[in-house]
């Protein structure tokens, strides 16, 4: 039995001998749990058919977790540095593909059609560096992928955001664009201690299984998260101050105080008391207004 690249032992071992040094700027903190590896992957429910996709895989502690419990697996790298490090750490799995590639630029949909054909089964899996969770996330939701969810280790404050409910304090409009595509559920909460080096903040895992169907029918999709960014531009705001100020609404107050009485929603609440239905049915309201 092969020694796990994931205890902190055969992790110096690997960066001392490669003389590697960390990157603050790609927010690289390289995981050395072994059980919390083994739950981020359980949480994928990953089989031997399925297929996986990694972003940042580091050294390749998670990759091989990963590998184990797969078919193939792909993952984007986007520090050249780490190339001949992870040729040999993950020498032992043929079925891993590491493209030297940064995951915003990438071609995701050609990647999965090339490396990933004939494999219904596909799961993100992934220790996603902090400072670009977002924009991975909504481009991973937003670009039509073949694939079931996304099972990703995200800054704690980031994962209470993603599935925060109405009328909490965590509960914005990127809380309502992940929710839109997938159903969101914090998973796992892991402490600082399982990172090499540890980052200033507590983590947790989040599972995003994409929908179907978005929860709400909208007539226009850009429309209506529009209208959910403008709701929520200034928190404190109701949303009636909100949409004055953030739609050109200003000469219609009239028609907007009828929008408001005929889906009856009080144009003194908050953006942060609204559903995502509601907010369906607001976008679809004031459509007209602004044609």
């Amino acid at each position: 039995m092969m020694k796990d690249i994931s205890n902190p032992q055969s992790m110096k071992a690997i960066l001392k001998k490669h003389g590697f040094t960390f990157k603050k700027s790609l927010g690289q903190n390289f995981l050395i749990d072994r059980n919390i590896l083994n739950n981020i992957v359980a949480q994928a429910n990953l089989t031997e058919h399925s297929g996986a996709i990694e972003i940042g895989p580091g050294i390749g502690s998670l990759t091989e977790h990963i590998a184990r419990h797969s078919q193939k697996v792909v993952a984007f790298e986007i520090d050249q540095r780490l190339l001949p490090i992870l040729s040999e750490t993950l020498a032992p799995y043929p079925h891993v593909q590491v493209i030297h590639s940064d995951i915003l630029e990438a071609d995701v949909n050609k990647v999965i059609q090339e490396e990933l054909s004939g494999i219904e089964d596909i799961m993100v899996v992934a220790n996603l560096p902090y400072y670009v969770t977002t924009p991975i996330i909504m481009k991973l939701l937003t670009e039509k992928l073949p694939i079931r969810g996304i099972v990703c280790m995200i800054q704690k404050e980031v994962a209470d955001r993603l599935a925060a409910k109405p009328g909490t304090k965590e509960y914005n409009s990127l809380s309502i664009a992940v929710q839109y595509y997938a159903e969101a559920e914090t998973v796992l909460k892991v402490p600082k201690t399982v990172f090499v080096p540890a980052p200033n903040v507590d983590s947790a895992v989040i599972r995003l299984t994409l929908r179907k169907e978005p929860p709400v029918q909208v007539q226009d999709e850009e429309f209506f998260f529009e209208v959910i960014r403008s709701s929520f531009a200034q928190r404190r705001k109701t949303l009636w101050n909100n949409l004055l100020n953030n739609l050109p609404l200003k000469e219609k107050r009239e028609e907007l105080e009828k929008v408001f009485q005929a889906i009856e929603i009080d144009p003194k609440r908050r953006g942060e008391t609204l559903t995502i239905q509601e907010f369906g049915k607001l976008a679809d309201a004031l459509a007209p207004l602004l044609k």
